[in-house]
C-alpha cells in the first residue's frame, strides 16, 4: 500500500481533518478517506506513517460490527468494490480507496468530543496532580497515576480541527448541545465504552480512555460516527503489564509522543506547529505499533486485500 498524505477524489470535498479527508457522496452520504497523516499534541506531523490510515479505518469498521447491537452507527460500506458500486464516480480511484475508505450516512455532528476516562492518565493526570481536579471539577483525594476510576468519568471536550481541544464541564456541554442531547450523548458514550472495554480486555488490552463523536442523521436519529476506539482516539494498555502508580506502556502513538516530548525537553520544539522532522526509526516503530494493535485487537494481521 502506498503511503498517502492527502487524497484527491472526483467528489466535492467538504472537510479535511487532522487525518481524514471528507467527501460528499450524495444521497445523504459522506466518504471518509483516512490518510496516513499523524498528529500528536494536536499538531499534524509533516511525515506520514505507513499503513496507519488502513489500520484506523479497519479497526473502526471492526468495532462498528461489534457494537451493532449496542448503538446505531454511520457505517454503510468499507469494502472498496462495494463503495465503487454505490458511488460509481469513484470507479477509476478504487486503488486509493482500498483499506482506508468508509462510506457513511451523513449527519449533523454534535460540536463536542465525548471523552470517557476509565483510568487517570494523560492530561487528566496532569491536571489532577496539580489541582486535584478534572476540567475544574474536584476529584477524590489520594488517586495515583493510572489508577482505575470507579465509576469512569465522562469528560466532554470542545472539538478543534486545528489547535488544542479543551476539556469542558458537563454544564458547559449542556449549554452547547442542550440538556436532553447532553444526557443522551453521555449515556451512549458510557454504554459504548463499557462494551468496548470488556471486549478489548478479553483481547489483552485496557482502554484507559477514549473519545467518541456523535451526529444526528436526516431522520433525527443519533448515530456513533467518525472513528471508534482506535490508537488515535484511545489509550491502549496491555493488561499483563498494568501497574497503577506510574505511567503505562501504550499501544498507540506513544513512540511518537515520546520522541516529541524529548524534543521539547531539549528545547528543540515549542509544542506548536511546525513540528520537528521525524526520524525513520520513529516512523517505522510507530507504524509497527499500529499494525500490532490491529492484530491483537482483531485476532489477525491486517490484510487490506481482504478488508471488508
Amino acid at each position: 500500500m502506498t503511503s498517502m498524505h492527502a487524497s484527491d477524489l472526483p467528489l466535492p470535498r467538504i472537510g479535511r481533518g487532522k487525518v481524514r479527508d471528507i467527501y460528499d457522496a450524495g444521497d445523504n452520504r459522506v466518504l471518509l478517506l483516512t490518510t496516513d497523516r499523524i498528529s500528536a499534541f494536536d499538531v499534524v506531523m509533516g511525515e506520514t506513517i505507513p499503513s496507519k490510515g488502513a489500520v484506523l479505518t479497519q479497526i473502526s469498521a471492526w468495532w462498528f460490527r461489534q457494537l451493532g447491537g449496542v448503538v446505531r452507527h454511520h457505517m454503510i460500506a468499507v469494502d472498496a468494490d462495494e463503495i465503487v458500486r454505490l458511488v460509481p464516480a469513484l470507479a477509476s480511484h478504487r486503488d486509493a480507496l482500498i483499506g482506508r475508505a468508509m462510506l457513511c450516512h451523513r449527519t449533523t455532528v454534535f460540536p463536542v468530543e465525548c471523552v470517557i476516562r476509565g483510568y487517570l492518565s494523560g492530561s487528566a493526570w496532569k491536571e489532577y496532580a496539580a489541582h486535584g481536579t478534572l476540567a475544574g471539577e474536584k476529584l477524590a483525594e489520594g488517586l495515583r497515576e493510572s489508577d482505575k476510576l470507579e465509576p469512569s468519568i465522562f469528560s466532554p471536550a470542545t472539538k478543534a480541527e486545528t489547535g488544542h481541544d479543551e476539556n469542558i464541564t458537563i454544564a458547559k456541554m449542556r449549554d452547547v448541545v442542550g440538556g436532553d442531547a447532553a444526557h443522551t450523548l453521555e449515556t451512549l458514550a458510557r454504554t459504548v465504552y463499557a462494551q468496548g472495554e470488556r471486549i478489548a480486555r478479553e483481547r489483552g488490552f485496557i482502554i484507559a480512555d477514549t473519545k467518541f463523536e456523535f451526529g444526528r442523521d436526516a431522520n433525527g436519529d443519533i448515530l456513533l460516527i467518525d472513528e471508534v476506539m482506535t490508537p488515535d482516539s484511545s489509550r491502549f494498555w496491555p493488561v499483563d503489564a498494568y501497574e497503577p502508580g506510574r505511567a503505562q506502556a501504550s499501544f498507540d502513538k506513544q513512540p511518537l509522543r515520546d520522541y516529541l516530548d524529548a524534543e521539547r525537553r531539549a528545547g528543540r520544539w515549542n509544542g506548536e506547529a511546525p513540528p520537528p522532522p521525524l526520524p525513520r526509526e520513529v516512523i517505522d516503530t510507530t507504524s509497527a505499533r499500529y499494525l500490532e494493535t490491529y492484530r491483537r485487537l482483531t485476532g489477525h494481521p491486517l490484510d487490506i486485500g481482504r478488508a471488508r
